[in-house]
């Protein structure tokens, strides 16, 4: 019945002349055949064959044309959808990052930043708050470590803090990072502290915060003036206070060489990653440090370094600071600080999937001639690295400083020990010195 409503169709719409007695027949006859563009049916099987392909090649065009239309459809859909979305991505990133730096016009009285400011007052006193926030100070590295340390400068009052961080915030930084958050994500870490730090104080004349992102490399060329020093109140440049939070070796090495060579302050912070005993943390020099794989690899890193720049000015000026024997650097904690844990690691480095294996593990990378593997972190500890780093700064600057305790505590046995071979030995020295004075008085007599 169909097939022959179809050829009524054909009919009536080519040919004025059909009329409703072909569609009535058609319907009485439908078991006799199709009915001829006159009308009349027929039963030659050729034509009946041809009349049902060419239908059939019909609705097969019909339907492939409708599924082309929506397919196209759909896809022109969505792919303008995804280009509203990124273009309004864009204009929030964009609105983001002019909202970090559009604080020019804002100021805080002064009495306010002085209550602001009351408690550090209290302790560090009026001369030690004014060198304080006077302060210049660089930190490379904004991640765990970094990050933590450079919010505390900035509650603390410093009045200009330089950060260096190429890298941006991702979902995984956010269990340890002092101040990104989930809108802050696929952000430079860099302007993430920005804009966290001017809703602390948006005066810049209380806090100037430069934000580079740019990754530290050593090279005076690409580096540019990355570590070139504000003015300071006597009119020279020098950094009151240099942070290394730097994951990577040579480069702390270049970073550590390039501030001993210019008599800079530096603390330097050592592997955070995999450990979590907070008690085993330490403060010392770079040659005291133990049971820190790190520690032992950036000081022989750093005396290869030191002993080329030695090398190379010796040539020029015997007369340098630099021709020193480069141990006095790594054992002189007033040149080279660092913060580092003599616990061993808990866990190990994640190790690489089936898919970052088949594709080639240098193509996961970051960044070129840098760590790959993914390194399991414990939030707390690269926290309490860099607060302990702000806290060395701030009493160095602020003239209240500290004597850490370096290397690790030993046990009561080992004490004992100790001290029952310094009592005999102490006994010994006397029970000589005691038999020398006799035999004098004996040869006197």
């Amino acid at each position: 019945i169909f097939r022959n409503y179809f050829y009524h169709f054909t009919i009536m719409s080519g040919d004025n002349r059909s009329n409703h007695s072909i569609i009535s027949r058609s319907i009485a006859n439908h078991d006799e055949g199709p009915i001829d563009f006159k009308g009349n049916n027929s039963n030659n099987k050729s034509e009946n064959e041809a009349y049902r392909n060419s239908f059939l090649v019909g609705i097969a065009g019909i339907a492939i044309g409708s599924l082309a239309t929506c397919a196209w459809s759909a896809f022109h859909t969505s792919w303008k959808r995804k280009g509203r979305i990124r273009n309004q991505k864009a204009e929030d990133q964009n609105q983001y990052l002019s909202e970090t730096v559009d604080n020019s016009n804002t100021t805080i009285p002064p009495e306010l930043r002085a209550e602001q400011l009351s408690r550090n007052a209290l302790y560090f006193g009026k001369e030690g708050m004014e060198r304080i926030e006077n302060a210049s100070v660089l930190v490379v590295g904004a991640g765990g470590v970094g990050s933590h340390a450079i919010h505390m400068l900035a509650r603390a009052g410093i009045q200009y803090l330089r950060i260096v961080d190429f890298d941006q915030v991702t979902l995984s930084s956010l269990n340890r990072h002092a101040c990104a958050t989930l809108e802050d994500v696929g952000i430079p870490k860099v302007k993430a502290i920005q804009r966290f730090l001017k809703r602390l104080c948006p005066d810049q004349s209380f806090l100037t915060v430069d934000a580079r992102v740019q990754m530290y490399t050593g090279d005076e060329k690409l580096d540019g003036d990355m570590l070139e020093a504000p003015e300071n109140q006597e009119g020279n440049k020098k950094w009151d206070f240099v942070l290394d939070a730097i994951d990577d070796v040579p480069t702390k090495a270049r970073l550590l060489a390039h501030c001993i060579q210019h008599d800079w302050r530096v603390i330097s912070c050592m592997g955070a990653g995999g450990k979590s005993d907070m008690t085993r943390l330490h403060i010392s020099d770079l040659k005291t440090a133990s049971k820190d794989p790190l520690a032992t690899k950036l000081r022989q890193t750093l005396k290869r370094i030191l002993k080329k720049g030695n090398n190379n000015n010796n040539n020029n000026n015997k007369n340098s600071s630099l021709s020193q024997n480069s141990d006095s650097y790594l054992s002189d904690m007033d040149k080279v600080a660092i913060v580092y844990s003599s616990e061993k690691t808990v866990v190990k480095l994640a190790d690489f999937t089936d898919e970052q294996k088949e594709m080639g593990v240098q193509s996961f990378g970051a960044v070129d001639n840098m760590r790959i593997r993914v390194l399991p972190v414990l939030g707390t500890m690269p926290a309490i690295m860099g607060q302990s780093m702000a806290a060395v700064t701030l009493c160095e600057i602020g003239n209240k400083p500290f004597t850490p305790m370096s290397g690790e505590r030993v046990g009561r046995n080992v004490r004992h020990r100790l001290f029952q071979h310094l009592k005999n030995r102490e006994k010994k020295i006397r029970d000589q010195i005691e038999a020398k004075i006799s035999s004098n008085k004996m040869y006197a007599l």
